[in-house]
């Protein structure tokens, strides 16, 4: 069954509030082999509170998105300014997209992150393409 296409458009609560820390900071780097001199966080750092917010997407039943039929499509960032350990980090998922493609949802988010006073840091965008069970092969529970 494919999403339902009143999703678009579809504002999320913003997540519980994320504390940057150093510690945080450099298992982020050493996970994903980036830098991280102690100073600005590494750029696709802010994944980590938008994944909060993709997260409560695909939980929230009334979308109907199956986690384990997700592909995550494309991730990008646009910053306000840099993420710095300290900050308390929220994010606010929109869909700003949904279509149908060959069985699939295609669904366009945009997750506006925001510091503890509420001011712009960073746009995170990410394509998920959900997979309808319709195109599933017949031999997929073997």
């Amino acid at each position: 069954m494919a999403v339902d296409s009143s999703l678009a458009g579809r504002a999320f609560p913003a997540t519980e509030p994320y504390t940057v820390s150093v510690e945080k900071l450099r298992e982020f780097a050493a996970a994903t082999g980036s830098d991280f001199d102690g100073g600005t966080a590494p750029a696709t750092f802010p994944i980590v509170v938008a994944f909060q917010a993709m997260t409560a997407l695909m939980q929230d039943p009334e979308v109907g998105i199956e986690l384990h039929r997700v592909v995550h499509g494309e991730q990008r960032f646009t910053y306000t300014r840099p993420v710095v350990a300290g900050d308390t980090l929220r994010a606010a998922l929109t869909v700003d997209s949904l279509r149908q493609i060959g069985g699939a949802d295609i669904i366009g988010t945009r997750s506006e992150i925001t510091d503890a006073d509420g001011l712009p840091v960073c746009t995170a965008y990410a394509t998920l393409v959900h997979r309808s069970p319709a195109e599933e092969p017949a031999d997929a529970d073997r």
